[in-house]
């Protein structure tokens, strides 16, 4: 399996922060699954394990996995619709890299293809999947209207948009704890487990000005997105979100 690429991000036009992004995920790509399972205590595991069941993917079905990374949940798809393709898609060439040689030793190269893109710019026509995902991925994207506005586009009528993200707990004193862990110990475990300190600072930092569940629930609904659900994760540590595409033949 080849890793087509379809823009490039070295261009002058790419903004700072697609640039700022891309070479944090660049330089921690190869200790990326095993600081997710330190970081989130594996919990992101059960959090796309729940994903999956309300998903609830029919055989054959098709997929666009959107910030794919090293491709657990390309995967996954691609297992839970049995016959069906799924398009992996992200900007870094690393990731990419470690979810290909995992593709390959699961043997699903032939269903799953990946390709180096952007994904406020998808290189699909419209109506082409019947699901469109993102994992931890809505955060770092410059534009998160413009993405979940891409995602809506490129799903059939009735299809489905995934965003599965981390969030804010709300309540304390789980709230107070969870920041001090966040912001203070996060960092500091980057450093000792991945030799990076300041691209694990920059998560918490991420996540500042990011939507709270509601808010984000709001803006589904906003692009047009209908019937539209959100599960807190954990303590509100993370947060499912799920909308439709208008079908018009209903």
């Amino acid at each position: 399996m080849t890793i087509e690429k379809t823009s490039s991000l070295g261009d002058k036009g790419v903004k700072p922060k697609e640039q700022f992004v891309h070479s944090v995920f660049e330089s921690i790509a190869g200790k990326y699954d095993l600081m997710n399972d330190i970081l989130s205590f594996r919990r992101h595991k059960a959090w796309r394990k729940f994903t999956m069941r309300k998903m609830a993917m029919k055989r054959g079905d098709s997929a666009v996995d959107l910030c794919c990374g090293t491709c657990d949940w390309s995967i996954a798809l691609a297992e839970a619709s049995q016959t069906g393709s799924v398009m992996g898609l992200d900007f870094s060439a690393g990731m990419l890299e470690v979810g290909r040689r995992k593709v390959e030793s699961q043997g699903l190269q032939d269903r799953i293809s990946l390709i180096q893109g952007n994904a406020m710019d998808l290189p699909f026509g419209d109506n082409s999947f019947d699901y469109a995902t993102i994992g931890f991925g809505l955060r770092n994207v410059p534009d998160l209207v413009q993405v979940l506005n891409e995602m809506k586009r490129v799903v059939k009528p009735g299809g489905m948009v995934v965003c599965l993200e981390l969030s804010k707990p709300m309540k304390q004193p789980f709230k107070g704890i969870y920041y001090f862990y966040f912001e203070r110990m996060l960092p500091l475990l980057g450093k000792l487990f991945a030799k990076r300190y300041e691209q694990y600072k920059w998560l918490p930092e991420s996540l500042a000005l990011f939507p709270d569940r509601e808010q984000l629930s709001v803006i589904f609904r906003e692009t047009g997105l209908q019937k539209v659900e959100s599960f807190p994760l954990t303590g509100g540590i993370a947060a499912l979100h799920i909308g439709f595409k208008e079908n018009c033949n209903v």
